[in-house]
C-alpha cells in the first residue's frame, strides 16, 4: 500500500488572514465601545459640575444671603452658567420663598441643565430692609 503526501498549499495563508480579520473586528468594536464610555463620563462629569454649582449656589443663599460670586463660579467650575429665580410659594407652602438655580453646561454635542429648588423661610436667610434677596437677578 502506498501514501500519496498531500500538500494543502494556502491553508497557513487562510488562517492567518481569517485570525487577523477577527482581531481587527474586535479591536474595532473595542475603539467603538471606549468611545461611547468616553462620551458618557464626559456627561455625567459635566452633569456633576452643575448639580455641585447649584446646591453651592442654594447653600450660600442660605448662609449669606446672596449667591455666589459670579468670578469665583467661573473659576470653581468653568464652563458652567448659572440662572437664578425666585419666586414665592403657593399653597401649603404659602409664606415661603422658593428659590430655584438652574445650571448648565455642555458634554460634547449634548447640553447639560440641572435645577434645583429650595423653599426658604423669612428667618432662615438674610433679606434687606425691603424684604427682597440681594443679589438674586438673572445673571
Amino acid at each position: 500500500m502506498t501514501t500519496k503526501h498531500v500538500r494543502y498549499r494556502g491553508l497557513m495563508m487562510t488562517e492567518l488572514i481569517v485570525s487577523l480579520t477577527v482581531l481587527g473586528t474586535l479591536m474595532l468594536t473595542f475603539a467603538i465601545s471606549l468611545d461611547g464610555f468616553r462620551r458618557l463620563n464626559h456627561y455625567q462629569f459635566t452633569r456633576q459640575r452643575c448639580v455641585s454649582v447649584a446646591q453651592a449656589t442654594l447653600d450660600s443663599i442660605a448662609v449669606t444671603g446672596k449667591a455666589i460670586d459670579e468670578a469665583d463660579a467661573n473659576r470653581l467650575w468653568p464652563g458652567v452658567t448659572i440662572k437664578i429665580d425666585e419666586s414665592e410659594g403657593t399653597g401649603q407652602w404659602k409664606g415661603l420663598k422658593l428659590i430655584s438655580v438652574t445650571a448648565g453646561g455642555a458634554a460634547l454635542n449634548k447640553k447639560v441643565e440641572v435645577c434645583l429648588s429650595r423653599y426658604f423661610s423669612k428667618g432662615d436667610i438674610a433679606i434687606n430692609k425691603t424684604g427682597d434677596i440681594p443679589a438674586l437677578r438673572e445673571r
